[in-house]
């Protein structure tokens, strides 16, 4: 354990920055939808494969985490927000469908080698607060999710679609102020340190029985996750709202989902991560099942309500990860990347699917009767599951 006892805050708010500018260009996707859909005349099963190939360089996460205990990687968390703010923000301007399945895979893999090595930077900056620093970390991501709708909806407001490029400025000047904070962080210092008895497949194989609980928690969970994020400016416009209300409903989502991640991280260090997981779970459904119901009338204090409870898992799980007693930080983070990008890409696929075949109120529906089934994966964790 590390020996500082205390967080030191301004490390963790300096990542917590760079993984904000990281998200906020992949923010961009969804409230672009609807209109790459009327460009290109595409499904939603085509539009949910947009994002399953960003999604697909993460199943590369066990190898870029064993690669991340080995060699000093902080400089791919300091300049992988630059190329994914770059390729995200020419979506717009690309000529075909094609191009900007290219585009995406370029940003998963940029995506992949900034998710492994940024978390183990918090978790040596965080001391034996290893929630409440999950929690900046996940902070950065989810206010980026928030802006993120904005900033690209007033870029095509401003310029047109095509002139969403503009938007790549701010990954240039935020990668110069990150490489001047960040380029003294050792991401592999301390462990370095350790004797290491155990390789990487000793380390998987003694944490199959956690990694079946979290795969089981992650899917359910990103049914409902999916749903409420990427397809929600489509099913708010398909349903006779504005783009603008659609990006403004989806970042109401994201920031009310900012502060139950920043909340969440610091409750479990304090009640536990098992119980602050099943209060969420047993939240979700409910409040997603309202929203379908009376969205007309409470849509956004409903996305509020489903916002703090949806993302609050978040950080808990992260947490969660790195409290396993492991010489492999990284790789195990890496796992847990791939569970969760995998499981969230399938998740991703069968909304899509369900939207074409049955529409996306009856998919909302079914999404929310299935977020019950992370429930008894939680019951599985075991009641100390903090220590």
């Amino acid at each position: 354990m590390n020996k500082n006892k205390k967080i030191q805050t301004s490390n963790a708010i300096t990542i917590s920055f760079a993984h904000f500018t990281h998200d906020i260009y992949t923010a961009f996707l969804a409230p672009m939808l609807p209109l790459l859909i009327n460009k290109f005349g595409i499904s939603l099963s085509m539009a949910g494969l947009l994002d399953v190939v960003r999604k697909f360089p993460a199943l590369l996460n066990p190898f870029i985490g064993i690669l991340a205990d080995k060699i000093c990687v902080r400089y791919f968390v300091i300049f992988t927000p630059l190329i994914t703010g770059i390729a995200m923000s020419l979506l717009g301007v690309v000529p075909s469908y094609s191009v900007i399945l290219i585009l995406l895979f370029v940003v998963g893999i940029s995506s992949t080698i900034f998710h492994i090595p940024s978390p183990v930077m918090i978790k040596i900056v965080s001391g034996n607060e290893i929630g409440k620093g999950m929690s900046y970390f996940m902070l950065g991501g989810e206010i980026a999710r928030t802006l993120g709708p904005l900033l690209i909806t007033a870029t095509i407001t401003l310029w047109g679609l095509e002139g969403s490029y503009r938007a790549m400025l701010l990954a240039v000047i935020s990668t110069i102020f990150l490489y001047i904070k960040l380029k003294n962080i050792e991401v592999n210092k301390n462990i370095k340190k350790k004797n290491k008895k155990f390789s990487p497949k000793d380390t998987f194989i003694k944490l199959i029985p956690f990694f079946i609980i979290i795969t089981g928690v992650a899917t359910f969970r990103g049914a409902m996750k999916s749903a409420i994020t990427l397809y929600l400016p489509t099913f708010l416009t398909n349903n006779g709202k504005s783009l603008w209300l659609a990006g403004i409903s989806l970042s109401i989502l994201q920031l009310s989902g900012a502060i139950g991640t920043f909340l969440a991280g610091s409750i479990s260090d304090k009640i536990g991560r098992k119980h602050t997981l099943l209060i969420t779970a047993i939240a979700n459904p409910i409040l997603m099942w309202f929203f379908i119901i009376l969205n007309n009338s409470l849509m956004i204090p409903l996305l509020i309500l489903i916002g703090l409870f949806l993302f609050a898992s978040g950080p808990v799980l992260l947490a969660l990860v790195h409290d396993t007693d492991s010489e492999h930080p990284a790789f195990v983070n890496g796992i847990y990347m791939t569970i969760n990008f995998v499981m969230s890409s399938a998740m991703v696929i069968l909304v899509g699917f369900l939207g074409d075949k049955i529409g996306l109120i009856s998919t909302y529906k079914i999404c929310a009767i299935l977020a019950t089934g992370s429930i008894p994966f939680i019951l599985l964790l075991p009641k100390n599951v903090k220590e």
